[in-house]
């Protein structure tokens, strides 16, 4: 077993071991746990957000023990890093990995428990959502932030970036779900465009999203639009591509 905590939360050792090794029969389940499982944890006056990750394939058990860090590991490690670099993620506090002879078995993440508005998700979804011009012009700038500070966030998808109001009109954002990401000392423009291709797929987001970017950007707002809709399309055409293939393989099986 490995378990590396956050000095900021050494005090709490016992316990939150105790919640990882109790994980099975304690908690409350979050979200739908169809691929990793999260559970909250009551304290004092916080709450704990602990992800079980999937159990690893053969050749992933072996990886993660000997060739890669685990997720896990990555998600704490990431979220350090954001976190000094002034980029919002909920706080990490600790993650613990169990081996056998062959590789890893199971890994925990441990981290704050933020309670928010919405995701970039709702922004897609629901059109008419209350200031949606303005939280997707902050997101935008939140995005042009990240790439300034170089990180590239793999999984930079709708549902992982949490968003809570903390003034008038005023937003934050928080990334989640940390285990895919880069770390660059420049972000060329496409990198940077590329890396908002997941995002939606409505070219009226985009619009808004690309005229944002290009007010701090050394690029003209139409040479960002038609840029970062190429990703956009790019990425639709090949999910839809996957999402068919997939449906197919379903078939067969059937």
């Amino acid at each position: 077993m490995k378990y590396v905590v956050s000095p900021l939360f050494a005090a709490f050792d016992t316990k939150i071991q105790e919640c990882i090794s109790t994980f099975q029969s304690s908690g409350i389940l979050f979200g739908d746990g169809q691929r990793n499982t999260i559970k909250l944890f009551e304290w004092d006056d916080c709450t704990i957000n602990i992800k079980s990750f999937k159990i690893p394939n053969l050749i992933n058990k072996i990886a993660y023990r000997y060739f890669r860090k685990s997720k896990a590991r990555r998600s704490f490690e990431y979220a350090t890093t954001l976190l000094e670099k002034g980029i919002g993620t909920p706080q990490p506090i600790a993650y613990l990995e169990n081996y056998n002879w062959l590789g890893l078995t199971s890994s925990f993440y441990v981290s704050e428990h933020l309670e928010t508005e919405l995701t970039f998700r709702e922004l897609v979804e629901v059109p008419n959502y209350p200031e949606h011009e303005i939280i997707l012009r902050q997101f935008t700038k939140f995005c042009f932030d990240l790439h300034e500070k170089g990180v590239e966030f793999l999984d930079h998808s709708p549902g992982n970036t949490l968003i809570k109001k903390v003034g008038e009109e005023h937003y934050a954002f928080y990334l989640v779900d940390l285990n895919r990401m880069n770390f660059h000392s420049t972000m060329d423009f496409d990198m940077r465009m590329k890396n908002l291709s997941r995002l939606t797929p409505k070219e009226e987001m985009i619009a808004v999203m690309s005229e944002e970017y290009a007010k701090f950007y050394a690029q003209p707002k139409e040479v960002v639009f038609k840029k970062m809709w190429f990703f956009t399309q790019e990425f639709q055409q090949k999910f839809a591509k996957k999402q068919r293939l997939k449906k197919q393989l379903k078939f067969w099986k059937a």
